[in-house]
């Protein structure tokens, strides 16, 4: 989600009945021939194949690909002030899962990030490698993120996986800025139908170029999870909803997992009025109510509400 660096984000969509984009046709997954992974005992080879649904076990890597949300990024008006300098101070729930799993990590997620800009560096972001404003400076350019590299997200995790065969678990959250950044650069603020289907249809064909350069261009075979945004304001679920429907769908044909961080968010928000900000899921403002991305305890829960998609060992 957008990194709020210099001012307030604009909430989302007002009108929730427009996201009826059509979803996109699943293609049949052709990552072409297994990863396989050698292991030497002896004079004897043991050749293990590697497949979506190979259980993830203690030392695998894994490869987190995403927005702030993914990031672990909080609101400058958070109390005590975020530490930007670090990027160590920011716990997001790929390092949370990485923990609880005793996994390798390497988070390339940005604060701001689309999904046009995850592809290409060069597109427009909501502050990650660029901004709407002129005020707002890149997160990228000013800041650490957790994993140092040049180029776009893909191009990088490309590289990565192809090099470290040893991957056994790659997660994918994005398409909020797209919707941030329509709202900061359109007149209407993005309140036009049109404007939110053209949106949708947009993230949805990314995020199917994502997996489709992650599966047969990278040749990766392990399990890959794509993570639903939940709610930040119960009058926006339809929109929200509908969102996570069209990347959920854009996924179909590659052997993805969904972790429903919708349901689950909605579910502990139960007796707090379906808020998650009253749930304590979302942070805490200084200047009062709730900024758009998780609180610990809602990173803590977008964390075990991934790993229960997977399959572990």
């Amino acid at each position: 989600m957008h990194h709020q660096f210099a001012r307030p984000v604009r909430r989302v969509l007002t009108s929730v009945t427009a996201l009826t984009c059509a979803s996109l046709v699943a293609a049949t997954f052709t990552a072409g021939a297994q990863a396989k992974t050698t292991m030497k005992h002896k004079k004897k080879t043991t050749t293990v194949k590697v497949t979506p649904s190979t259980p993830i076990a203690r030392g695998a890597g894994y490869l987190a690909l995403g927005d702030s949300v993914s990031f672990g990024y909080m609101e400058p008006t958070v109390v005590p002030t975020p530490n930007y300098t670090k990027a160590a101070n920011f716990v997001g729930f790929p390092e949370v899962i990485a923990s609880d799993l005793h996994l390798k990590l390497a988070n390339l997620a940005c604060p701001g990030e689309t999904s046009s800009s995850l592809i290409n560096a060069k597109a427009a972001s909501n502050g990650c490698e660029n901004s709407p404003s002129p005020t707002t400076p890149a997160y990228r350019t000013h800041f650490p993120l957790h994993t140092k590299y040049s180029g776009s997200q893909l191009s990088y995790a490309v590289k990565y996986l192809k090099k470290h065969s040893n991957v056994r678990l790659v997660t994918l959250m994005v398409g909020a800025n797209d919707f941030f950044l329509c709202q900061e650069t359109t007149a209407d603020q993005c309140t036009s139908p049109a404007e939110q289907i053209g949106v949708v249809g947009t993230v949805a064909k990314n995020v199917r170029k994502i997996v489709t350069a992650l599966r047969e261009k990278a040749h990766y075979n392990g399990q890959l999870v794509l993570v639903d945004y939940y709610s930040v304001n119960p009058a926006l679920n339809t929109a929200e909803e509908g969102l996570n429907k069209e990347i959920n769908q854009a996924g179909h044909g590659f052997h993805v997992r969904i972790a429903n961080a919708f349901n689950t968010f909605a579910q502990a928000s139960v007796h707090s009025g379906g808020n998650a900000c009253t749930a304590g899921l979302l942070t805490q403002l200084s200047t009062g109510g709730c900024g758009v991305h998780p609180s610990s305890a809602g990173q803590t829960l977008l964390a075990s509400t991934v790993i229960r998609s997977l399959r572990l060992r």
